[in-house]
């Protein structure tokens, strides 16, 4: 069976150039092992905020690495060195407005300027690739959604539909760990597990 294979790219002037250390990457990872029940691999980048490394970044992760999923986290704002929704759509096969849509919706519950994030998800080739915000506390917000305090779920989390999404693509199937976030996926999609 084929693994799981994730790329994170984090996106910082400040972390690319040593002058702080990238919280991004770390938060990401935690989060996938903690979420995931499937085996998996990384592959990680850390680039300033330009365009092009970006772009680069994403496409050698794609079509070199074989990533079915590449998460980036950072640079989604309105402020003109945040390039990461531009580099994303620029090397993008088709737009994927849902994921954006629902990011927004999850930070909403939290701060009025959600509405200033850019992000997006699209596909390119057979894989995924998401925008995610840069604090580790919002990327597991949006990832996970927003919980009551028993534990069910108020809003969606976006990673809830990446398992299906991956399947779609052609790529592994996942599971996740429902405590963390339950993967959904139509009955037709399921396959029945050991566990």
């Amino acid at each position: 069976m084929d693994t799981l294979r994730i790329g994170l790219i984090s996106v910082s002037d400040r972390a690319a150039n040593g002058l702080y250390q990238d919280l991004g990457i770390p938060a990401l990872e935690a989060w996938l092992t903690t979420a995931l029940a499937t085996p998996f691999s990384i592959e990680t980048r850390l680039v300033p905020d330009e365009q092009p490394l970006i772009e680069q970044a994403i496409c050698e992760l794609v079509d070199e690495r074989f990533c079915h999923l590449v998460l980036t986290t950072g640079g989604t704002g309105p402020a003109r060195r945040d390039v990461t929704p531009d580099a994303t759509l620029a090397v993008a096969d088709r737009e994927m407005p849902g994921f954006g849509e629902q990011m927004r919706q999850i930070s909403l519950q939290f701060v009025p300027t959600a509405i200033l994030s850019r992000q997006v998800g699209v596909i390119r080739k057979q894989s995924l690739v998401l925008n995610l915000p840069g604090q580790p506390k919002s990327i597991k917000e949006t990832l996970e959604g927003v919980k009551h305090a028993d534990g069910s779920v108020s809003v969606p989390g976006i990673f809830a539909a990446v398992p299906y999404c991956i399947q779609l693509l052609e790529g592994p199937y996942i599971e996740t760990h429902s405590s963390v976030v339950a993967a959904f996926r139509p009955k037709s999609a399921r396959r029945e597990t050991n566990s």
